[in-house]
C-alpha cells in the first residue's frame, strides 16, 4: 500500500496530461494555474458556495485536513475574488496544499510569492460576501468534473484532473504504462521514425499539393 507521499509524488510525476489519458476526470480548460509553475497533487476537500459568497471557503480553510486541496464550486457568479492573500495565509498555516476553484481569485503576486498552488477560472477584484449558506465535504462539480472526498486532484501547467479515489490504483497503472510507451516513442522519434509510422496513421484523407 503506497504512502500518501508516494502517491502524491507518483501522481505529480505523471502529470495531468498523462493522467487525463489514463482514466482521470478532466476539468474544463478554463481552470488554469493562477501563477506560472503552480503544481499540486493531493486529496480533494470539496466546497460549495452560494454564488458571490465565500463563507463556506473560510469554513473549509479552518476545517480541511492538512495536505488536502480545497476544490470549490461557486455556482454561476464566477467574477468575484473568492480567494486572496488572507485565505492563502490561513490555509498555508494549517498545512492545506492548494486550491482549485471554478471562480475568481485575486492577490496573485502575493499568492505566487507564498508559493501556494492555485488553479482558477479567472482573476477578479470584486470581493465576495461572507454571510450566505454553503456546504463542505459534500459531492460537488467543479470545472465540469464530479468530485467527492477521497478523490485526488492533480494540477499543473496543462490543467487539472480528478483521479477517482476508488480507481486510484487502476489510473496509476494505466498512467505508468502510458508513460513507458511515450518514452519509447520519443526515443524512436529521436532515432528518425515519424509519428505517422509509429502511430500507424491513415493519411489517405490528406490532399497533397503539387510540387513546385
Amino acid at each position: 500500500m503506497p504512502t500518501y507521499a508516494e502517491t502524491r509524488d507518483w501522481l505529480r510525476g505523471f502529470g495531468s496530461a498523462t493522467l487525463g489519458e489514463s482514466g482521470a476526470r478532466i476539468m474544463a480548460p478554463r481552470i488554469a494555474p493562477a501563477w506560472p509553475g503552480a503544481r499540486v497533487a493531493a486529496p480533494a476537500f470539496p466546497v460549495r458556495c452560494t454564488p458571490g459568497d465565500n463563507l463556506a471557503i473560510h469554513v473549509a480553510a479552518a476545517e480541511a485536513p492538512a495536505g488536502s486541496v480545497l476544490v470549490v464550486d461557486v455556482g454561476e457568479l464566477s467574477d468575484y475574488g473568492y480567494w486572496g492573500e488572507v485565505l492563502t495565509t490561513a490555509a498555508q498555516a494549517r498545512g492545506i496544499g492548494g486550491l482549485v476553484i471554478d471562480g475568481g481569485v485575486r492577490d496573485i503576486v502575493a499568492i505566487e510569492t507564498l508559493g501556494f498552488p492555485v488553479f482558477a477560472s479567472t482573476i477578479a477584484l470584486r470581493g465576495a460576501t461572507k454571510n450566505q449558506a454553503g456546504a463542505v465535504n459534500i459531492p460537488i462539480r467543479c470545472g465540469g468534473a464530479a468530485i467527492v472526498r477521497g478523490d485526488w486532484v492533480v494540477g499543473d501547467a496543462d490543467g487539472v484532473v480528478i483521479v477517482p479515489g476508488e480507481h486510484l490504483d487502476t489510473v496509476m497503472e494505466q498512467a505508468a504504462a502510458r508513460a513507458k510507451s511515450e518514452t519509447a516513442m520519443l526515443d524512436a522519434l529521436r532515432g528518425g521514425k515519424t509519428t505517422i509510422k509509429l502511430l500507424k496513421l491513415d493519411t489517405s484523407a490528406i490532399r497533397f499539393g503539387e510540387a513546385d
